[in-house]
């Protein structure tokens, strides 16, 4: 009710001001991304709370109206030219040469930060403001391809989305059957991992009693989950995702459910991309969890591992034969998986690398390769197993020859494994893992021999 009331109060001191605004001008309606620019310099050189809040509205419409071209000239300008007032920078660093103390330390910091970022904090002032600016990002990222010179501005819009998006402001809601149609909506749409075919499917994900979903939501963006975990309840480490989401399928009494199986998390929003939510989302789902069904002790993933087949036929370092390089063509044949003789060469080959893969292998930057090893070894999970066969849907083929992987996420290590992981590069991972590491060695060294 108080959210409803201050929006409802804040469009009506937009719409006067946006009455007064009008007053003079033409009625047609302005387009072109330089006159938005002049808007721009207008909206920052201060004007009362009502006119302000109009002109904001006004710009965020007026960008929306804009061609990818406009839209590209737009961003541009907000890099080259909104950045810091120059004469204000320079006398602050002189002040802070001659005399260096905390107020002069003060000035200099304030003096250093770009008029954009104050542009965008009073568009935000608008009604709708963020959701329009989360929207404006998400733009500005498909233009950034190849366009090193909108980096600058990049970073102040996700300087201010961090702050606006951090965990204080982020409320979790469980969504289930009963949850409005709108928002089991855009589950359905931006489910990532597992396609939700229709509504039945869907159900059968969030409305049986062994099923659990759970959404992160912002304030201002009410009725539009920013990312969501989808969790099954099992009595045991599930190692494939079919069973999980069998049609038919028999459901887990909750009084025998020890396992709770994070198996896929999907963001919703392009435009807060690199501004994460998901460790935050998994561990408050666990203490969540945990407080409903004290008997949960196992809190683990079934994932995906989209870029392993990337890496099998394009990395240098593969360490793979001729002879075992020829063997693995066949996962080119959609079917591979149905000849039993191919299928156990294959493992024998592909389950080593599969260690490889994410003990050794890097990118040129020294990051992990694959995106989700990133992200849960990053939080402090544990690699714990590895699933042969684990996805057979045309997606699991394509990308990970159908391997998927269990992470770990056991509280009381969390931290180690995480700093570990930051501080070192070391991956937590189980003993069942590092042995197939091991056979990898074997098998090198035999190759070596032969």
């Amino acid at each position: 009710m108080a959210n409803a009331f201050f929006s409802d109060l804040l469009s009506t001191i937009s719409e006067r001001g946006r009455t007064l605004l009008r007053r003079g001008e033409p009625s047609v309606a302005r387009q072109d991304a330089s006159e938005l620019l002049e808007l721009c310099k207008a909206l920052l050189s201060g004007r009362g709370e009502a006119s302000g809040t109009a002109m904001a509205r006004d710009v965020l419409d007026r960008y929306h109206d804009l061609d990818a071209a406009g839209r590209l000239t737009f961003f541009e300008t907000l890099a080259r030219d909104f950045g810091p007032d120059r004469e204000k920078l320079s006398q602050a660093i002189e002040s802070w040469r001659s005399q260096p103390n905390d107020s002069d330390a003060s000035d200099l910091h304030f003096a250093s930060e770009p008029q954009r970022q104050e542009l965008i904090r009073r568009l935000n002032r608008a009604p709708g403001g963020t959701s329009d600016l989360v929207a404006m990002r998400a733009d500005l990222l498909a233009l950034m391809k190849g366009n090193k010179d909108l980096a600058a501005l990049d970073r102040d819009v996700v300087h201010l989305l961090s702050s606006w998006f951090n965990r204080g402001f982020l409320v979790l809601r469980r969504i289930d059957w009963s949850t409005p149609a709108n928002i089991l909506e855009q589950i359905i749409r931006y489910e990532a991992v597992h396609e939700i075919r229709d509504w039945n499917d869907l159900r059968r994900r969030i409305d049986p009693v062994d099923r659990r979903c759970y959404a992160f939501f912002h304030p201002q963006l009410n009725d539009e989950p920013l990312i969501f975990v989808e969790v099954a309840l099992t009595e045991t480490i599930p190692t494939a995702i079919a069973p999980l989401l069998a049609a038919e399928r028999q459901l887990v009494p909750i009084e025998r459910a020890r396992t709770a199986v994070f198996y896929s998390i999907s963001n919703t929003q392009k435009g807060l991309g690199g501004i994460s939510f998901g460790s935050f989302l998994i561990k408050q789902v666990v203490e969540e969890l945990r407080r409903e069904l004290p008997k949960l002790d196992t809190f683990i993933t079934l994932s995906p591992v989209p870029g392993f087949m990337q890496w099998l036929k394009k990395a240098d370092d593969v360490p793979v034969s001729d002879e075992e390089r020829a063997l693995m063509e066949s996962l080119d044949r959609p079917d591979w998986f149905e000849d039993t003789e191919l299928t156990a060469q294959l493992r024998a080959v592909l389950e080593p690398l599969a260690a490889h893969y994410f003990l050794k292998a890097r990118t040129s930057k020294g990051r992990l390769i694959d995106s989700v090893a990133r992200f849960h070894i990053g939080n402090g999970a544990r690699l714990e197993k590895i699933d042969w066969l684990g996805d057979l849907s045309p997606k699991g083929l394509r990308e990970s020859a159908g391997f998927m992987v269990n992470y770990l996420y056991r509280l009381e290590d969390i931290e180690k494994n995480h700093e570990a992981y930051a501080n070192q590069g070391e991956i937590a991972a189980s003993s069942s893992v590092k042995k197939m590491l091991k056979t990898e060695g074997r098998r090198l060294l035999d190759m070596r021999l032969s």
